[in-house]
């Protein structure tokens, strides 16, 4: 078979341990699911069914454990936001998937960062539109190494945090998570075939806020590593 121009190579996540490569084929966001972010974003914190959004695969840029990288500020914004976040990856496909076996679907964990235009998603959002231009741009979903889900444990109250240029913005932990991971995977593949290759970003806590050109945000999660950012 042949192609009418050269496909785009396949995005790959290195994994600790591995010398192989995680194909991504799918990104899943998982909308509020901490109860203080929701409320900061004026919202309800209440169970009410977790909403989700999609990135596309060129939005990885992935960062060595410890390490860091540059991207590029994005255009038409003048309010970008650090939102850090525990990303689940599938390795095992299924659809309609009970909660209890949920976790059986999961290949591994990593740390994530969901970079949104926050000014272009509350545009969008005033106007009843999709939300596509403010948080599914290039290079909005930085994503350090996973491990294993038996190297890593069950997720239990890991804590998650951020900071930028070394102060704090946010910290919480995993257990605050208003739909556990079982849930959200059981919730999300009503909707979907989740497939290997899928990676769930499972929301974040309290905290978002701006960065701007020439700031570093390091984030990470216990058991998980840590990564870097600079926008340039």
């Amino acid at each position: 078979m042949t192609f009418t121009f050269e496909p785009e190579a396949v995005v790959g996540v290195p994994v600790v341990g591995s010398p192989d490569l995680y194909p991504v084929r799918r990104i899943y966001c998982v909308g509020r699911n901490y109860a203080a972010h929701a409320r900061e974003m004026g919202g309800d914190p209440d169970r009410e069914p977790p909403f989700f959004f999609c990135k596309p695969t060129d939005a990885i840029v992935v960062v060595p454990d410890g390490g860091s990288v540059d991207v590029r500020y994005p255009s038409l914004t003048t309010n970008l936001q650090h939102e850090i976040e525990l990303v689940v990856a599938i390795g095992k496909a299924g659809a309609d998937i009970p909660v209890a076996s949920a976790d059986e679907h999961v290949f591994g964990y990593g740390v994530g960062l969901d970079m949104t235009r926050r000014d272009l998603q509350f545009t969008m959002r005033d106007k009843g539109r999709p939300w596509e231009i403010g948080k599914a741009f290039d290079a909005s979903a930085p994503i350090g190494p996973l491990r294993t889900a038996a190297d890593f444990g069950p997720v239990a109250a890991q804590a998650i945090w951020v900071q930028v240029d070394g102060v704090d913005r946010q910290r919480s932990d995993v257990s605050q998570l208003i739909w556990s991971i079982p849930e959200v995977i059981a919730n999300l593949s009503t909707y979907f075939t989740l497939k290997p290759g899928d990676l769930i970003y499972s929301g974040t806590p309290e905290g978002v806020g701006r960065v701007e050109r020439g700031q570093t945000m390091r984030g990470g999660i216990d058991g998980l590593g840590t990564i870097g950012v600079r926008m340039v």
